[in-house]
């Protein structure tokens, strides 16, 4: 452990702790040179490395690698064995499922040194990844998109739109809330528990 873990904290939360406490645990490593926001809690045996940024409220689950230059918005929510590499970046309230994967090089090669080559990756608002679901670099998920657990992603996947399968494939529609949605012939559907309207409009969705 460093020293930045002392300045941020070194132990679990007490009654003494005030809310907003930024939270880690003795078992992770936080580099210095790395930004973390009010109330993010990181659990045991992570890796943030410097150079990335993590929002407020964000939780970082058991066993977590974050990158340099990773940027996660607030309230981003991310579950155990997740790696998130250089070049990636989540708007606030994202969620990563329990094992799911990000790449950052399409042809590596042990023997060649492809740093500085690596892809972007962005995962919109409100979006979800399931559990087991690969993110292949230089793809845009777009918010309140999901992404069902195992899926193989290949390509960008559009806002409120549900994917699925290796190679993923869009199989539907869901609301900010998760529910899938079920469109009448005007192009309009209602979220069953929000009560949101939404409208495709030219093949997109959007709430009304």
């Amino acid at each position: 452990m460093n020293k930045s873990n002392t300045l941020l904290s070194q132990s679990l939360p007490t009654s003494t702790e005030p809310v907003n406490a930024v939270l880690i645990h003795p078992t992770a490593v936080v580099d210095e040179g790395c930004q973390l926001g009010e109330g993010t809690k990181v659990w045991h045996f992570c890796h943030i490395m410097s150079g990335c940024i993590i929002g407020a409220d964000c939780n970082i689950g058991q066993n977590v690698v974050i990158s340099p230059q990773v940027v996660l918005g607030r309230n981003v929510k991310v579950q155990n064995n997740v790696s998130i590499y250089t070049g990636v970046t989540c708007d606030d309230d994202v969620f990563l499922g329990p094992s799911m994967v990000f790449t950052n090089v399409n042809n590596p090669r042990s023997a060649i040194n492809r740093r500085g080559q690596y892809l972007k990756t962005h995962v919109g608002k409100g979006a979800s990844i399931g559990a087991n679901a690969t993110i292949v670099c230089g793809h845009t998920i777009g918010e309140y998109a999901f992404v069902g657990a195992g899926a193989v992603v290949t390509k960008d996947v559009p806002p409120y739109a549900l994917v699925v399968g290796n190679p993923a494939r869009q199989v539907g529609w869901v609301s900010e809330y998760g529910h899938r949605l079920t469109f009448d012939p005007d192009g309009r559907a209602t979220c069953p528990e929000s009560a949101i309207s939404y409208a495709l409009t030219n093949g997109l969705v959007h709430p009304i």
